[in-house]
């Protein structure tokens, strides 16, 4: 199976231990992983905001560099949720030449959230992570409505060794970042948020865990700012972590 890693803008540059760990952990599973250096960005804060021309672009970008996969792993459900609905509805409406639909139509239903990949093509929940910590989950909109990911984050995070998965209240709820929602609405923006972490505070958790790192930024900002002492880890980050001086580890960090 020849499978290619899509880090994402925000990854690559404000979170890569997000792709350093999803790289980690499919390896642990027997998966080689590629990087194709060069990707750049699925073009979505251009299309959302109005820059169709660059946004297309992007997508014939992705397409060419990343057709011919078995399988793309993307940690980040609001990048995925674009190719996933964006890219297609883009070549249904004429804005690719023939040769680029083709591509399109041939790469997205290859594109996978992490936790899709898992759960549905390797067929498993526990990848023999360990976490001695007491977890909640936040279920970010495009993961869920967008992707619609529904329970395999939960799955996955149930069967880490050691970990506490505890509800969220609200879970569903946006914590309003919404990528340019934030800056255009910073006082709506900061009120939903306000809401989320008065919940994720109730939990009594040590973590807040998604799989989006963008909402993941926005939330642990406010709670870095109220001194709550909570983290904020992806996913990814804690399915890729073992109990300490475990074999595998020591070998792939020689």
């Amino acid at each position: 199976m020849r499978v290619a890693l899509f880090i994402t803008c925000v990854n690559d540059t404000l979170f890569p231990d997000t792709g350093k760990a999803v790289v980690t952990l499919l390896r642990r599973l027997g998966v080689d992983v590629d990087f194709p250096e060069a990707q750049t960005c699925c073009g979505q804060m251009h299309l959302n905001t109005g820059y169709r021309a660059e946004g297309v672009r992007l997508a014939d970008r992705f397409v060419t560099v990343f057709r011919g996969y078995d399988a793309v792993v993307v940690p980040s459900g609001s990048c995925g949720a674009m190719v996933r609905e964006q890219y297609p509805r883009l070549a249904d409406g004429g804005a690719f030449p023939g040769a680029v639909a083709e591509a399109v139509a041939d790469t997205v239903p290859h594109v996978y959230d992490l936790s899709e990949f898992l759960v549905d093509v390797l067929g498993v929940t526990d990848v023999g992570a360990y976490f001695p910590h007491r977890v909640t989950y936040h279920p970010t909109c495009h993961s869920l409505r967008g992707l619609r990911l529904g329970d395999r984050p939960r799955r996955l995070l149930e069967q880490v060794r050691g970990l506490e998965l505890v509800p969220l209240a609200g879970a569903e709820e946006c914590c309003g970042f919404g990528g340019t929602f934030a800056v255009k609405n910073p006082d709506i923006s900061a009120a939903m948020c306000g809401d989320k972490v008065r919940n994720v505070l109730d939990t009594g958790a040590e973590v807040l865990c998604a799989a989006d790192n963008s909402c993941l930024m926005h939330i642990g900002g406010t709670l870095t700012r109220q001194k709550a002492g909570v983290r904020v880890m992806h996913l990814a980050e804690i399915l890729a972590s073992t109990e300490p001086g475990d074999a595998r580890e020591r070998e792939e960090s020689r």
